[in-house]
């Protein structure tokens, strides 16, 4: 069997015959746990550096079902949430200089006109996922997979950091209008959880008859029974998201 550097070696030389060259697709994976909200982070190579979960586009491939692959090769998930939220492309989002050192000391050995350290246009996706159902997979250029706070990041790569930044700016403006499509919460919920969530995405604290009458108000959830902790008189109403489209 092939170890990892040789395998890494001959990608890099063949992928051009099977992939669109210099387009790829960098995926925003959030997860809530804990009342904090997560993002999905792969460690680049043997480095200190972490990266997005992405991947190539195959040329006989659309670019959404490349997206709905790379992502379930990631996360081993299906059907979960996928919306594209942005394109980055500008000139100085690779360090050329950098990436070459890094490539070096992980024993590489590439061409200065290898497609692999060229410009490249990112194609960026946001996805939300049960945190609890996801068995993060590596890939090719990564060593593990790893949670993170997404306001306590590591040392990241290229343009990550404003990714990550950006796809953070467009869940704020879509929560409201696709929180029932969205797969951070548990099939039923407290009001208390779902504020949580909140609280976690825009970092301040909610009053909490606002939010209710705010979340009422989206008539995007419907009330169950109390959630019975021995205290019955203080028991909070379960809640879940009412069916899409219905």
């Amino acid at each position: 069997m092939k170890d990892s550097k040789t395998q890494i070696q001959e990608f890099v030389i063949s992928a051009p015959n099977f992939h669109m060259s210099n387009v790829t697709i960098d995926t925003v994976i959030f997860g809530f746990h804990k009342g904090q909200l997560k993002v999905l982070l792969q460690r680049f190579l043997d480095t200190d550096y972490y990266v997005l979960p992405g991947g190539y586009i195959g040329k006989e491939e659309n670019i959404s079902d490349a997206a709905v692959r790379i992502l379930k090769e990631r996360t081993s998930l299906d059907n979960i949430y996928l919306e594209q939220f942005y394109t980055f492309g500008n000139t100085n989002r690779l360090n050329v200089e950098l990436l070459n050192k890094l490539i070096l000391e992980n024993q590489l050995q590439l061409t200065k006109d290898n497609w692999f350290i060229q410009r490249y246009v990112s194609i960026c996706y946001y996805s939300l996922v049960n945190y609890e159902k996801v068995k993060p997979v590596s890939g090719m250029f990564s060593l593990e997979s790893i949670w993170f706070d997404v306001y306590k990041l590591p040392l990241l790569l290229f343009d990550h950091k404003e990714m990550i930044i950006k796809a953070l700016e467009t869940l704020q403006f879509d929560i409201d209008r696709k929180l029932n499509g969205f797969n951070l919460m548990g099939e039923t919920f407290t009001m208390k959880e779902l504020k949580s969530l909140y609280e976690a995405v825009f970092q301040k604290k909610i009053l909490r008859a606002n939010f209710q009458r705010k979340i009422l108000g989206l008539d995007i959830v419907e009330r169950l029974e109390k959630k019975f902790d021995g205290k019955a008189h203080k028991a909070p109403y379960l809640y879940r998201f009412k069916l899409l489209g219905k």
